[in-house]
This record gives structure tokens, sequence and C-alpha cells, in this order.
């Protein structure tokens, strides 16, 4: 799952304008920080957001702790029922056979690992172009936030402190990237980047020309990929 999906549900249930602020603010971290192992994966792969972690500090006294680390423990746990998820299984499969078509004499691991990523980026890219007002706020939330105190958190959380984290939430803020999920010749840019921070040769045109397809599919499972068999949907319908 990737940033905008992990943070909707948290979004989902912020409160009106005319709410407690404290309890906003709780929510806008707890969104935030459902990102937190993947920003931990580009500042530095050695530093891991574990549930095992973060659950001592869901009932800490301090507020963005317990919101820090409330948004960890939901990534986790949201990963694991969406990439166990018979749907996901299926399409992550054919994605990757489709892509193997598209790039000659590659038939191990980078078919099968942009086929995972793309459909969670595609994911995002369905609420930014039907739904734009969830990634505007997504990224307001980041104005926000105490981002320092975030840090501050994760760092504890984690035992191995970093200086980077509300620089790289900054940073992550002000690119803006999820926009570009809507339009196939950023994305497949964007995809291209992931390559290349984890060392893979970059993705063809031919990819590119077949990320149309590709799209139309992972909108026609939208509900069946985002359903938690174990409890009720929290993610806005289309």
């Amino acid at each position: 799952m990737n940033f905008l999906c992990h943070a909707l549900p948290a979004m989902h249930s912020l409160p009106g304008p005319s709410s407690d602020a404290s309890s906003e603010l709780d929510l806008a971290v707890q969104a935030i920080c459902t990102g937190m192992p993947d920003f931990l994966s580009v500042i530095d792969r050695r530093i891991r957001a574990r549930r095992r972690a973060a659950e001592p500090f869901l009932n800490a006294p301090n507020t963005v702790m317990r919101s820090v680390a409330t948004g960890i423990v939901s990534h986790v746990t949201d990963d694991q029922w969406f990439h166990g998820g018979e749907t996901f299984a299926r399409m992550n499969l054919e994605f990757a056979v489709q892509l193997r078509d598209r790039m000659p004499g590659d038939a191990g691991f980078r078919p099968s690992f942009v086929g995972h990523i793309l459909i969670e980026m595609l994911l995002d890219a369905n609420y930014v172009i039907a739904q734009r007002h969830w990634v505007d706020r997504y990224y307001a939330l980041f104005d926000e936030a105490p981002l320092e105190e975030i840090e501050s958190s994760v760092n504890e959380i984690t035992g191995k402190p970093t200086d980077r984290i509300a620089e790289t939430l900054r940073r992550f803020a002000t690119t803006r990237f999820l926009y570009d999920y809507a339009d196939d010749t950023k994305l497949l840019m964007r995809l291209n980047q992931v390559m290349a921070r984890v060392g893979l040769e970059q993705l063809p045109e031919a990819v590119q020309r077949w990320l149309p397809e590709a799209r139309a599919e992972v909108l026609a499972n939208h509900t069946r990929l985002l359903s938690d068999p174990s409890r009720a949907t929290h993610y806005p319908p289309l």
C-alpha cells in the first residue's frame, strides 16, 4: 500500500472544523506516520519502524507519541491484510506476466517487484484523479503537524536516532509527487526513480504504453483491493 491509501483511514476519521483541535492534530500525526516505515526506508534502510517496537507506546502519556505509534502499527497491520489479499496476489501475478512480455529476457525479480509497487501507486492515483481533495488534504497535514516532535518520537520508538526525519517529511510535502501518478509519463518517471533507488535497471517505454491497461485493471478492482476481510472498510468510495 502506498502513502495516500495508508493515510486515508485516519484522514477519513478527521473531525470537522468545529471539533476539538487536539483531536484533529492527533489524527493528522497518525495519518502522516502511517507512512513512517516507508519514509525510514528512504532515510536509512537500517532503521525499521516495527510493530513490536511501536506497540509499547500506544498508551504513552504524550499524545504525539501515541499518534506516531498508532500510525506505525496501522501501516504494518494494513500491509498484512493488503498483501495477503487474494485480489492483490492475483493481480500482482498477472502484472508480472504482462511486464515480462514488455521486458524481453527479464523473467526474474524485477517484473514482480514493479507489478507490486505499481498496484499500490495506481490505487493512490484513483483518488488523485477522482477525488483530488484527499491528496490536497493529505499534503496540508504536513504543514499542521509538529514534525520535530514526530522525529523525536520515532527516534525513541526505533532506538536508532536520525536527524533527517523532519527534513524528509518537509521535502516529501514540497515535492508533491503523488499528483504525478495521474499521468502515465510522469508515473513511469516515478517508477524509474524507485528502480534507481533499489539498484534495478530502468523500465523501457514499452511499460508506459501498457500503463493505461494496468490503470484500468486497478480501477476495476479498487474496492476489492482495499477491502480488509476482518472489518468494515475505512476507505472513502470513489
